[in-house]
């Protein structure tokens, strides 16, 4: 079985291809959203384009997206959350992580993807990059109880 590249387990001739292809419309927001990161491994940029809604169609840079999905090592698609975008939904959201190599750099690419369903067919429409939560530092005292969960006094166990 050849796996499709989003990672859903199935293979790639029953899941993304008959999407992209146009055998079939995508019946969910994460379907499409899966399907549109699969274009990118394969770099289906006329799928990219026509998957994207048409209101939202002006500022595609086609050959730019082009050559960033040809560069790039894809490798991997997370989804993180869905909001809406089921069959019977008109809009929905879904928010995703695709890790790909560019240059010889490991990257993570994180955002809410807003989906909007025009005549029972799904697009695109636009995307927020979700920032990265700030890392908090807890203070533990010397007689607080210590954080590796030993039941110990901090002092008396990793604080020594």
């Amino acid at each position: 079985m050849n796996s499709c590249p989003c990672g859903s387990g199935t293979a790639f001739s029953a899941c993304c291809e008959p999407i992209i292809n146009g055998a079939r419309t995508a019946e969910t927001a994460e379907q499409l959203m899966r399907a549109r990161y699969t274009a990118y491994v394969n770099a289906e940029m006329d799928f990219l384009f026509a998957s994207t809604h048409p209101d939202h169609r002006k500022e595609y840079d086609h050959a730019g997206t082009k050559e960033w999905a040809e560069n790039s090592e894809w490798l991997g698609l997370e989804i993180i959350d869905t909001s809406k975008g089921g069959p019977d939904d008109a809009d929905g959201e879904v928010e995703f992580i695709a890790r790909f190599r560019e240059k010889g750099v490991t990257r993570s690419h994180h955002e809410c993807a807003q989906f909007k369903r025009t005549k029972g067919v799904w697009y695109f429409t636009d995307g927020s990059l979700v920032k990265p939560r700030p890392v908090t530092v807890t203070k533990i005292g010397r007689n607080d109880p210590c954080s590796c969960g030993s039941g110990l006094k901090f002092k008396k166990c990793c604080g020594k």
